[in-house]
C-alpha cells in the first residue's frame, strides 16, 4: 500500500514557541528526546508556522525503498540519506520529504535531526521572508539593552552567558538570535550545561537529559536563572569570547571591521551551519534571488556590528572581580582603557582599541 503521508501512526506532538514562529513537532514516539531542546510551548491551539513530523522506523516499520523515491531531490536530502545532518551531527541513514511548511523525515534517533538541523533551516527561511538576520550567538539582557556572546566552540560563549545571568542579567538567548532594526530576539530553547558545582546539583534533581554530545545535559532557563527570560532587546555590546587561561587576559575594545570579518565566519548562520544549499533551495535554485538574498543579510550584519560596542574577551568569568568589572563595562558604567582589576590579581584588563 502506497505511502500515505497524511495518515502516519503520531503517538504524541508538542508545539514549541521560538518567540516570533511557532514550530509544532509530531512523532510516532510516545517520548521523544527532541522535546527536552526547547524551553516553551504555544498556547493551545495556536497553529504552527512549520511542522516537523518525525517517523522512527525502528518503532513503525516502512518500505526504505519507497521512502527513497519520494525523497527530496535536494543535496541536504542526499546526505540524510548517507546519515550526514549538519555540521558535525551524523547518524542513521533518514529520508527528508519537504511538503511546503511541512518536513517528514524518516529515521533512527531523529533527535539528531530537530535542533541540529531543522530549527537552524527553519529560522534561516524565517529570517529571510521576514526581513531579519539569523545569527549563531549567546546574549542576555542588562540594564535594559543586549550584549550578544559569539565566538569559536569552547571560546567560553555558553561560561560567560550563564555567568552574566546567575550575577543579575536576565536571559535573552543560548545559541539562535533573530535581529533586525536594532533589535535581537531571543530564540527559546534549552540551555548546555555540565556537571560542576553549579549545575551539578540540578542535573540529579531534575533528571536533565543528557545532549547530543555526551557529558553534558540540557534544561531550561527559567531552571537554571533567576529572573524572567526576556523575549527581545535593542542591542548595545558584541562580545566575542576567546577564554584561553594560557594567554594574558584581557577584555578590549576592536574595531568593527575586525568584528565585522569574526561574524561573518562564526556567527552569520549561513557561514556558521552550512546551509548555503538550503538557502538556494529556498530561494527556488534562483542565483539572483539567491545572491539578493545574501546581500541583504551581509549589509544586515555590516549595519549591526557598526551600531554596537565590540569588544574581545579572555576573561575567566567563574572569577566573581572579573566578571563584575566585565558586566559594569558592558552596562556602561565602566570606563573602558581603565584597568579594571589590579594586574597581580590575575584578572581582566580593559583596553581600548578603537573601532
Amino acid at each position: 500500500m502506497p505511502l500515505d503521508l497524511n495518515r502516519l501512526p503520531l503517538r504524541s506532538s508538542r508545539t514549541v514557541d521560538l518567540n516570533l514562529l511557532k514550530v509544532r513537532i509530531a512523532t510516532n514516539l510516545e517520548e521523544f528526546a527532541a522535546y527536552a531542546y526547547f524551553s516553551r510551548e504555544a498556547p493551545p491551539g495556536e497553529e504552527p508556522d512549520h511542522e516537523i513530523y518525525c517517523i522512527d522506523l525502528d518503532r513503525d516499520d516502512h518500505d526504505t525503498d519507497e521512502l527513497a523515491r519520494l525523497a527530496d531531490r535536494s543535496l541536504r536530502a542526499k546526505r540524510f540519506r548517507t546519515g550526514y545532518y549538519l555540521n558535525h551531527v551524523f547518524g542513521d541513514p533518514a529520508y527528508l520529504i519537504t511538503e511546503g511548511r511541512r518536513s517528514y523525515v524518516f529515521g533512527r534517533r531523529l533527535e539528531r535531526t530537530v535542533w541540529p538541523y531543522f530549527v537552524k533551516r527553519i529560522l534561516t527561511d524565517f529570517a529571510v521572508d521576514h526581513g531579519y538576520l539569523h545569527l549563531k550567538a549567546a546574549a542576555f539582557v542588562l540594564d535594559g539593552a543586549a550584549t550578544l556572546l559569539v565566538g569559536p566552540n569552547a571560546g567560553g560563549k555558553t561560561v560567560f552567558m550563564t555567568q552574566a545571568c546567575l550575577a543579575g542579567a536576565r536571559f535573552l538567548s543560548n545559541t539562535h538570535l533573530l535581529v533586525r532594526d536594532g533589535y535581537a530576539y531571543g530564540v527559546p530553547s534549552a540551555v548546555r550545561v555540565r556537571r560542576d558545582a553549579s549545575f551539578g546539583p540540578l542535573i540529579d534533581r531534575h533528571g536533565l537529559t543528557e545532549h547530543l554530545e555526551q557529558g553534558d545535559f540540557v534544561a531550561s532557563p527559567e531552571l537554571l536563572f533567576p529572573g524572567e527570560p526576556v523575549d527581545a532587546a535593542p542591542i548595545r555590546n558584541i562580545v566575542i569570547t576567546d577564554f584561553d587561561p594560557s594567554r594574558p587576559p584581557g577584555f578590549e575594545e576592536i574595531p568593527t571591521a575586525r568584528a565585522e570579518l569574526f561574524l561573518d565566519q562564526f556567527a552569520f548562520a549561513v557561514t556558521t551551519y552550512g546551509l548555503k544549499d538550503d538557502l538556494m533551495n529556498h530561494c527556488g535554485g534562483d542565483v539572483l534571488r539567491f545572491t539578493d538574498v545574501l546581500g541583504a543579510m551581509k549589509a544586515q550584519l555590516a549595519e549591526l556590528v557598526g551600531g554596537a560596542r565590540c569588544f574581545r574577551s579572555n576573561v575567566d568569568m567563574l572569577d566573581p572581580a572579573a566578571r563584575d568589572t566585565v558586566l559594569r563595562e558592558l552596562a556602561g558604567t565602566h570606563s573602558a582603557g581603565v584597568p579594571a582589576v589590579g594586574a597581580a590579581a590575575g584578572a581582566t584588563r580593559l583596553q581600548a582599541a578603537g573601532r
